[in-house]
């Protein structure tokens, strides 16, 4: 019984268009759903770490004082676990098929330096804020003499 299965299956495939191609000079249509591969966004980035802690696989790793987010693609499922769980939704996935590779290394990405007109505008918000703060306080206070 076993033997008219495989036959009918060899006749099938005899005239039928193959279901591999010449990876990676030809490639298959991309499926809707298909994961791909984690791409981080360094500029909005806040390397919180959630992220890392979230991967199931150990795969990102976070040093925020260095400001590096690092990726093991090696070790990555494309489970999608960071993406779903990044406060700033900063992660995404590529719908791409990765590229082949024959040495195991791993993607670092350095979070680039604010500069100084930056760091001033970011001053000059935070003691807007803190002023708005002290200012409703006061009036809090006031309000709750009368």
């Amino acid at each position: 019984m076993g033997s008219f299965k495989l036959g009918k299956m060899t006749l099938r495939s005899l005239f039928s268009k193959p279901e591999t191609v010449m990876y990676p000079a030809q490639t298959r249509f991309q499926p809707e759903g298909l994961k791909g591969k984690v791409l981080n966004d360094i500029d909005t980035c806040i390397l919180c770490g959630i992220c890392e802690k979230r991967c199931p696989t150990a795969a990102i790793s976070v040093v925020k004082k260095e400001g590096k987010w690092s990726i093991d693609r090696f070790r990555c499922v494309q489970c999608g676990t960071c993406v779903r769980e990044c406060p700033k939704t900063c992660l995404t996935m590529d719908p791409d098929y990765p590229l082949p590779s024959s040495i195991k290394s791993v993607d670092a990405l350095h979070k680039p330096e604010p500069s100084e007109e930056e760091k001033a505008a970011k001053e000059a918000e935070k003691a807007a804020r803190i002023k708005a703060a002290m200012e409703a306080k006061a009036a809090r206070e006031v309000q709750a003499e009368s």
